[in-house]
């Protein structure tokens, strides 16, 4: 599931998945489990109220590696293919 975010445009951190789930522009959100909810329940929140796919990413580090990044990351996002 984690290959998907190597292979596909996609958006990392809460900010800008936030602003693309606003924009309507993300098929599945990815969260990871070891994130603060504090942080990661207004996402998860609007991402159900927009049928939002969510996917639980093992850890805010795996989450990272998946993306691409060096560092950890409680969110990132798939956007829909753009036509």
């Amino acid at each position: 599931m984690l290959d998907d975010l190597k292979r596909r445009s996609k958006v990392v951190g809460m900010k800008q998945t936030m602003k693309a789930v606003e924009a309507d522009r993300v098929q599945t959100v990815y969260i990871a489990k070891d994130a603060e909810e504090r942080l990661v329940s207004k996402i998860a929140d609007r991402c159900r109220e927009k049928g939002i796919n969510i996917i639980e990413a093992e850890s805010m580090k795996i989450l990272g590696k998946a993306c691409g990044i060096d560092v950890g990351t409680a969110v990132a996002a798939i956007l829909k293919e753009q036509i």
